[in-house]
C-alpha cells in the first residue's frame, strides 16, 4: 500500500498565500496515477478551501498517515513555515503568537516511529530546511531513521518563493514527476527528483535540501520510457561484451540501394539507443554516416551501466 497525505493552506489570517491549495491539488493529481494511468498513491487531500483547518486536525492526519505498516508513506505540505527557539514549525491557519502550528521535530518523531517501510516528507514552506535538524552542543545534526527521506524547498534560513500562483519548488517537483526526473526505465525516485530541482534553481535562488537515510531509493512514480524496455534489453544482443564495437555498413540504412530489411530493423533499434545516450558512432557524428561509411558503434559509459543491468537480469 502506498499512502500520501497532501496538504495545502492559503487562508492565513494577516498573511495569506495564493498558490498553496493549487499546488496541493496538482500534487494530488500527479501522485494518484502513474504515467500510463495505473494506480500509484492513495492520496488524502487536506486544504483550507472550505474552512480553517486546525492544528489538531492536521496532527491527526499526520499520525494516521505514518501509523500503518504501508509500503510508502508520503507527506507533502505547502504553506507557511517558521522557526522559533525550539526549531522549525509548519504553520496552520489557526496560528497564534507562540503557538504557530506543528513542530517539525514532532513530525520527525512520528515519521521515525512509523511502521511504513519507506517514509518521505516533502515541505514547500519557508525555513523548511530546518526539518530533521536537532541542536546538540550548538551543532546541527540530522537524525533520520532507515527508510526516511526529506525534500525541502529551501534551507533553514531561506524563504520559499511563489511565482505566478504556484510555489517555485512545487512547480519543479511536478515537472519532474511528469517525466523530467525519470531515468531511462521511466522510474522517478526522490534522488532523481532532487537532482532535477537542484539543477533548475540558480546559485542565487532558494536552495532545496535533500536528506536521506536509505539503502535503496523507492520509486515515487513511473512514466512510459522514451524507448521501450524490450529495445534496451537488446543491448546485450548487439554487444556481447561492453568493450566490443558493432560493425555497420550501408545495408543498415533504409535509403541505401543495398538496404537489408533485417539490418534496417536492427539499425532502427541502435538509433533509438543512440537517442538516449547508450550508444555512439565511432569516428562519425551521426549513426547514419557510420552506416553509410561502414564504420561501427559502441557503448557509452551509461550504455555500459545498462548493459550490466540487462546482463545481470536487473532490467
Amino acid at each position: 500500500m502506498r499512502k500520501a497525505l497532501v496538504v495545502g493552506f492559503n487562508d492565513y489570517p494577516g498573511a495569506p498565500l495564493y498558490g498553496c491549495v493549487n499546488d496541493a491539488v496538482r500534487m494530488e493529481s500527479v501522485l494518484k496515477k502513474n504515467g500510463d494511468g495505473s494506480p500509484n498513491f492513495h492520496v488524502k487531500l487536506l486544504t483550507d478551501e472550505s474552512g480553517i483547518v486546525r492544528k489538531g486536525t492536521l496532527k491527526g492526519a499526520i499520525e494516521d498517515l505514518f501509523s500503518s505498516p504501508s509500503d510508502v508513506a508520503l507527506l507533502y505540505f505547502s504553506g507557511h513555515g517558521t522557526v522559533d527557539v525550539t526549531g522549525g514549525i509548519i504553520v496552520t491557519p489557526d496560528w497564534e503568537p507562540r503557538d504557530e502550528g506543528i513542530s517539525m521535530d514532532w513530525i520527525l518523531k512520528v515519521a521515525n516511529d512509523s511502521k511504513a517501510r519507506d517514509k518521505i516528507v516533502i515541505l514547500d514552506c519557508c525555513n523548511s530546511g530546518e526539518f530533521g535538524n536537532i541542536s546538540i552542543s550548538s551543532s546541527n545534526v540530522s537524525l533520520l531513521v532507515d527508510g526516511l527521506t526529506v525534500l525541502t524547498a529551501c534551507r533553514n534560513s531561506e524563504y520559499a518563493m511563489e511565482k505566478r500562483g504556484s510555489g517555485v519548488f512545487t512547480s519543479l517537483l511536478i515537472d519532474g514527476l511528469d517525466g523530467g526526473a525519470a531515468d531511462l526505465r521511466g522510474n522517478i525516485t526522490p534522488g532523481s527528483l532532487y537532482s532535477y530541482v537542484d539543477e533548475a534553481l540558480g546559485a542565487w535562488d532558494q536552495r532545496p535540501v535533500f536528506k536521506t537515510n536509505v539503502s535503496r531509493f523507492t520509486v515515487l512514480r513511473k512514466i512510459t520510457p522514451r524507448v521501450p524496455l524490450e529495445v534496451i534489453r537488446k543491448i546485450t544482443d548487439y554487444f556481447e561484451t561492453p568493450e566490443m564495437e558493432y560493425l555497420l555498413d550501408p545495408s543498415f540504412e533504409f535509403t541505401s540501394e543495398t538496404a537489408d530489411q533485417d539490418n534496417v530493423k536492427k539499425f532502427k533499434q541502435l538509433q533509438e539507443l543512440f537517442a538516449i545516450g547508450l550508444v555512439i558512432p565511432v569516428d562519425e557524428q551521426y549513426m547514419y554516416f557510420a552506416a553509410i561509411n561502414s564504420k561501427s558503434c559502441r557503448l557509452t559509459a551509461m550504455g555500459y551501466q545498462y548493459w550490466r543491468l540487462v546482463k545481470e537480469n536487473n532490467l
